[in-house]
């Protein structure tokens, strides 16, 4: 993944460094993800709207995580950034520290934790208006992480995992180099409203 034409070469081997981080961080990604939206599918307010859901980010409403989920993904992640500000020749090597802080990634974390379960939330209501039934998780969970990761492009429903080391990608590589995640969002947020729903729901369904 590519975050821009502009990177430069400290920036491509920290996205590197992100890419083959150990199972364990990315298992812990995944159960803050798996868990977000399990709390938004089980809120009894909707996100009715891409509108909605700007608004409830902007105010900070909505889609918490918890705390002690957010800091295991830091406590596992923090060192990776570390590690490779040290171990690498950087040309800005006292911003990339400071920037890899423990507060930098764990806010970074937590925001991005917060908008994949606005864009779940959204879809959520969307396929349940839709068909009628209960949202499945599963497909709340891949549709809202793929939107989130490349929003102009229309998800695709292939049996593999959950594209978590990109999601983790995302948000270590903006927490690192103090970059934040609410335009993705917003973008996310908008493909969600526009997504046909109903056939992804049919397709899951078997029909």
């Amino acid at each position: 993944m590519s975050e821009g034409n502009g990177d430069t070469d400290e920036e491509r081997r920290l996205l590197q460094a992100i890419l083959d981080a150990p199972p364990a961080l990315v298992d812990a990604v995944g159960s803050l993800v798996e868990q977000g939206i399990a709390r938004v599918l089980s809120a009894p307010h909707p996100v009715t709207s891409a509108a909605e859901g700007k608004r409830l980010l902007a105010r900070e409403e909505g889609g918490e995580a918890t705390a002690d989920q957010v800091q295991r993904v830091v406590v596992l992640a923090v060192p990776v950034v570390r590690t490779l500000a040290r171990g690498a020749r950087f040309t800005r090597v006292p911003w990339v520290l400071i920037a890899s802080t423990t507060f930098s990634i764990g806010a970074t974390v937590r925001a991005g934790s917060r908008e994949v379960q606005m864009i779940s939330a959204l879809l959520a209501h969307r396929l349940e208006t839709s068909t009628g039934l209960p949202a499945d998780p599963a497909l709340v969970r891949r549709l809202a992480v793929d939107l989130y990761l490349s929003p102009r492009r229309t998800p695709q429903l292939h049996d593999h995992p959950l594209p978590l080391r990109r999601l983790l990608q995302r948000w270590l590589f903006k927490g690192a180099f103090g970059r934040d995640t609410k335009r993705a969002a917003s973008k996310a947020l908008d493909a969600a409203e526009q997504l046909d729903v109903k056939g992804y729901a049919a397709h899951t369904q078997g029909g």
